[in-house]
């Protein structure tokens, strides 16, 4: 047996029982799980082999070539060996931009995904959906960050992942939280000799960190996290209680500005990388209608769920770090408790057996969570750079909306952020909000002086990822989507014995198949606006 590997949207079929967005840590498992119970399943995967950002490459990349990517990264290498054995359907490189929750009201009516493979789109049916799509770094806006040979810390770690490439020198990693501390040492370790760590995080000795203290000390991460603190510092140069900074330089970064206690200092800079934690990646929970709350320790808002996954809408599920930041270890344990409430739900699995198999996997999952509040503690980012202060730092770099801008409109009124973005069109740009979602809520918080939670978040619709007309053209066309278009009701056409719309009229250029259950209504208007363009085919 084998992983089925999927090349172009046609390869998966119409339906499966179970259907899982990431191949990262918690994907893998909760196929592996769901598979193992009989469960057709299938797993779609941004990219184009399966680990996610934690075990990128994985598969590929041998312990021989990369020591210096450190030994929690190659614990990935059995989980994906495991993986590619299964006979689960693997769509790698697939851009999942929509899921339509099952209507509620109408009986074993299932949930839809829309996905792209191959360059060409599909609608594919679910009984279950678990979204493993983790997490995603916090924006961290600066004077400077647009300039070229600046970058998160996270795209600096896939690259070295990924290409074994590494910025060049020197190079100031700048901000807070432990990835800030794991890729500097894999830095290190991979031969970087002209590394400063700017830490922005704030005192660790305040009260919400020292109360935390006892519990991280009975955790599986103490010694690790010594090592790794106590190796950084002695190799590379470590600044602490940075206060501001401020990338310099004219068409790419040549040195970092930045204060302390002790004044303000300039260091000259190659290459900078910037992180300030990493957040739940919600924009596909959100646009399928999940309730988000707001995580004041983590800062940021997550999906909410019951202790098995389960979202506030039916069949779908949220596994890993995309309900809530915990680390590889415990999105692994999260992937399996998904699937088993998954299957379990579905009847595929006894009631009795479910309970069986999730007691250990709780006691674990409380295991690797011990110490994380102190984690979260410890590396809260700093308000200064939560919500900047500086009018002239660039929040939205698909708009280019700065702050002066945004808190300008705010002095306007608006009752949120998505009122806020319809002054602005800060979030409207290609990344959808990604990299300025939550600087707008914490400068929005700020200047009305409430909490980030009362003030929410963007309100997303599907498609959650760009998508070419020309995907959505070749969409079967429901007579929803005929009636958005032409105005007329699908009756007026014939519809012959293939269940094909006949459309003698000239604004109708093309039209698909009916398909005979209940119509999908995500992306279906664009689809047909997609296919007719003045009676002739629109190409991307």
């Amino acid at each position: 047996m084998s992983l089925r590997e999927v090349s172009t949207a046609s390869d998966l079929r119409e339906f499966y029982d179970v259907l899982i967005i990431g191949a990262g840590p918690a994907g893998m498992t909760a196929a592996l799980e769901a598979s193992a119970a009989g469960a057709r399943v299938a797993v779609l995967d941004e990219n184009p082999r399966p680990g996610g950002q934690i075990y990128r490459d994985i598969t590929r990349n041998r312990p021989e070539r990369k020591s210096y990517l450190g030994p929690d990264y190659w614990k990935g290498k059995q989980l994906a060996e495991v993986f590619d054995r299964s006979t689960i359907d693997y769509a790698p490189r697939a851009t999942v931009w929509s899921l339509e929750g099952r209507d509620e009201t109408v009986a074993k009516v299932r949930n839809v995904v829309g996905v792209t493979v191959g360059g060409s789109a599909r609608m594919i049916e679910a009984d279950a959906v678990v979204l493993a799509t983790g997490a995603q770094e916090r924006p961290m806006p600066v004077p400077g960050w647009t300039l070229q040979r600046v970058m998160t810390a996270g795209a600096a770690q896939i690259a070295l992942k990924a290409a074994g490439a590494m910025p060049s020198e020197p190079i100031v990693l700048a901000g807070c939280g432990p990835l800030l501390y794991l890729l500097a040492s894999q830095l290190i370790d991979a031969g970087v000799s002209d590394l400063t760590v700017l830490d922005t995080a704030q005192s660790t000795f305040r009260m919400s960190v020292l109360r935390h203290m006892p519990e991280f000390l009975r955790s599986p991460y103490v010694l690790k996290g010594i090592r790794l603190l106590f190796k950084v510092k002695c190799q590379a140069c470590v600044v602490s209680g940075v206060r501001s900074i401020a990338i310099t330089g004219t068409e790419r970064a040549e040195g970092v500005l930045f204060t302390t206690a002790g004044g303000e200092q300039a260091i000259p800079a190659s290459s900078v990388l910037l992180h300030q934690g990493v957040i739940p990646s919600t924009n596909l929970t959100n646009a399928a209608g999940c309730e988000l709350r707001w995580n004041d320790e983590q800062r940021a808002f997550e999906p909410v769920t019951d202790n098995e996954g389960r979202s506030s809408r039916q069949g779908i599920y949220v596994a890993g770090d995309g309900s809530g930041i915990a680390g590889a270890q415990a999105a692994e344990v999260s992937g399996r408790i998904a699937a088993l409430a998954a299957l379990c739900d579905l009847g595929l699995v006894s009631v009795t057996a479910v309970a069986a198999r999730l007691k250990p996997l709780h006691k674990q999952a409380r295991r690797f969570l011990r110490g994380r509040a102190f984690l979260d503690a410890l590396y809260t980012p700093r308000p200064s750079f939560l919500a900047p202060l500086n009018p002239e730092t660039v929040v939205c770099r698909c708009e280019e909306i700065t702050v002066r801008k945004i808190r300008e409109a705010i002095a306007l009124r608006p009752p949120g952020p998505n009122q806020l973005k319809t002054f602005l069109r800060c979030g409207m740009g290609q990344c959808q909000g990604r990299l300025c979602a939550a600087t707008v809520t914490e400068i929005m918080a700020e200047e009305r002086k409430v909490s980030p939670g009362d003030v929410g978040t963007y309100r997303l619709r599907s498609p959650v990822k760009p998508v070419r007309l020309a995907e959505l053209a070749h969409l079967p066309h429901t007579p929803r989507a005929l009636k958005a278009v032409t105005g007329r009701d699908p009756v007026d056409h014939d519809t012959n014995e293939t269940g094909h719309i006949s459309c003698p009229d000239t604004d109708i250029a093309s039209c698909g198949q009916v398909q005979r259950r209940r119509p999908t209504s995500a992306g279906s208007s664009l689809t047909m606006m997609a296919s007719t363009w003045k009676g002739r085919p629109v190409s991307s």
